[in-house]
């Protein structure tokens, strides 16, 4: 039965991440280690799955190995945060609001920015033809 919850935590947890890439006041980062956390308690299965995936496997691998988040995992959360951010702005017409929506967007920018970041792989040599 205990099982079974976390594995409903854990399902829950990986939509609302999901919907986090899209939305700019969801995170998706604490809602995917959740999930993670979550399989890991509840099913072999589900977890093996969500680290094989090819999204958020190597994302998930690099946090739980300590090494951090990619430059370009980075670069394309920060694209997300702020133009999800912008966009929001535009359609609302209330001042206070509008400079609301910059907390989560500093706070989470300045959590990025200050998260490690592993270093580049090298480059792998050509064979010769």
């Amino acid at each position: 039965m205990i099982k079974t919850l976390f594995n409903i935590a854990g399902t829950l947890a990986l939509v609302l991440a999901v919907l986090g890439i899209f939305l700019p006041l969801l995170p998706t980062t604490p809602f995917l280690l959740l999930a993670s956390a979550c399989y890991l308690r509840g099913s072999d299965r589900l977890h093996g799955w969500l680290m094989d995936n090819k999204v958020f496997g190597p994302y998930l691998a690099n946090i739980h190995s300590g090494r951090g988040i990619t430059l370009r995992a980075k670069i394309m959360a920060l694209i997300f945060l702020w133009s999800s951010l912008a966009f929001s702005a535009w359609f609302i017409h209330i001042a206070w609001l509008r400079v609301c929506l910059l907390i989560p967007g500093v706070a989470v920018s300045a959590y990025l920015l200050r998260a490690r970041t592993p270093p580049a792989a090298p480059p792998q040599p050509r064979a010769p033809e």
